[in-house]
C-alpha cells in the first residue's frame, strides 16, 4: 500500500470525503480537492439535470434531491469558469473547507475536468464546452493544467464526441474512461447501464486508438461479498484486448467506494483486499496501476 500526504493530514483526509458541486452562486462550475487528480480540479457540470445513461449503484448523485437548474447556459458557464480560475489565482478559492486543507506548496489547478452529476458526452454541444475550458486554459496561463473528461465511456465513438475530444487533444486533455467490469453480467449489476460490456470496450478503444487514455475502475463490496476474482479475471481480459487491438492506456485508477453510494447494500473495500486486487491486475495486465483507497 502507498502511503499518501492525506494519511497524515486529517483535514486533507475530510476534503477528500466532500465533493459538493457547488461554488459561490454557481450553477455549473466549481472546485473539489481531487485525490486522482492529486490536488485542486475544477469541476464543469454540463448535467445539472442530473441525467445519466448509467444507473450505478455506488453513484454520490443524489438524486432524491430536484436539480436547481436543468439546462446548460454556455455563456454563463464561461463566466463561471473565469471567476473560479481567477479565484485559484489570487488565492481567494483557499481561504475556506475544503480546499483550504491544501498545502500552499500544492495550491495550484491541477485540471478542468468535464464531470458533474451525470454523463458529459450526453450533452448535445459538448464540442462548444470543451472549447470554452480550452480557451480559459489558454487565458489564464494554464500551460501544466489538464482538461479530462471524466466518462462512462459509452459515447465515445459518436461523431459529435469525436470533435469535443479533437479540441480536447489539442490542450493537454485526458480521457478517464469507465470500466468497471469484465462481464456483462457483473456491468449489469454494478453499473446498470444502456449497453453491453462489448460496447463499452470497443468505444473505449476507439478513443484509445488516438490516443492514451486512462482507465478507472471501482471494486467494491456488493451484498456483502468483494468482487470475485473470476470477475476481476474477466476485467483484465477486456483491459488486455484493448491493448491487443491497438489502444493506448496510460494507467489503471483503481480505486473504491470514498464517499456515500446511492445504494446501502454496497460498501468500500479494505485497504488491504484493494491491494491484493491490484496485485491480481498488475500481474496480468502490463500498464501503470495507481491505487485510491475508501479510508483516505
Amino acid at each position: 500500500m502507498i502511503v499518501s500526504m492525506a494519511e497524515s493530514n486529517p483535514a486533507l483526509r475530510e476534503a477528500y470525503q466532500r465533493h459538493e458541486r457547488r461554488w459561490a452562486d454557481n450553477l455549473f462550475v466549481y472546485a473539489v480537492v481531487s485525490r486522482r487528480s492529486h490536488g485542486v480540479s475544477i469541476g464543469i457540470n454540463l448535467n445539472p439535470g442530473k441525467e445519466c445513461n448509467f444507473n450505478c449503484v455506488y453513484c454520490q448523485v443524489d438524486r432524491l434531491v430536484p436539480p436547481r437548474v436543468r439546462k446548460v447556459e454556455l455563456e454563463r458557464l464561461a463566466l463561471e469558469l473565469d471567476a473560479v480560475l481567477q479565484a485559484a489565482a489570487d488565492g481567494s478559492l483557499y481561504s475556506a473547507p475544503p480546499l483550504n486543507a491544501i498545502p500552499m506548496g500544492e495550491r495550484q489547478v491541477r485540471d478542468i475536468a468535464f464531470s458533474g452529476d451525470g454523463e458529459p458526452t450526453t450533452y448535445p454541444r459538448f464540442k462548444e464546452a470543451v472549447e470554452i475550458a480550452a480557451a480559459a486554459r489558454t487565458r489564464f496561463g494554464l500551460d501544466a493544467t489538464k482538461i479530462v473528461l471524466i466518462t462512462n465511456a459509452a459515447y465515445l465513438a459518436k461523431p459529435a464526441v469525436r470533435e469535443g475530444l479533437a479540441v480536447l487533444d489539442q490542450n493537454n486533455g485526458e480521457i478517464w474512461a469507465k470500466l468497471d467490469a469484465g462481464t456483462d453480467e457483473y456491468l449489469q449489476l454494478i453499473d446498470r447501464p444502456n449497453v453491453s460490456i462489448e460496447q463499452v470496450r470497443e468505444s473505449i478503444l476507439d478513443a484509445a486508438r488516438r490516443r492514451p487514455v486512462v482507465i478507472q475502475t471501482l471494486f467494491m463490496r456488493a451484498h456483502g461479498e468483494a468482487i470475485p476474482d473470476r470477475e476481476v479475471a474477466a476485467y483484465c481480459d477486456r483491459v488486455n484486448e484493448i491493448l491487443a487491438a491497438g489502444g493506448q492506456i496510460k494507467g489503471l485508477q483503481l480505486h473504491t467506494i470514498a464517499r456515500k453510494p446511492a445504494e446501502s447494500t454496497v460498501a468500500a473495500l479494505a485497504d488491504d483486499e484493494l491491494d491484493r486486487l491490484a496485485n491480481f491486475v498488475r500481474a496480468r495486465v502490463r500498464v501503470p496501476i495507481e491505487t485510491f483507497y475508501g479510508a483516505v
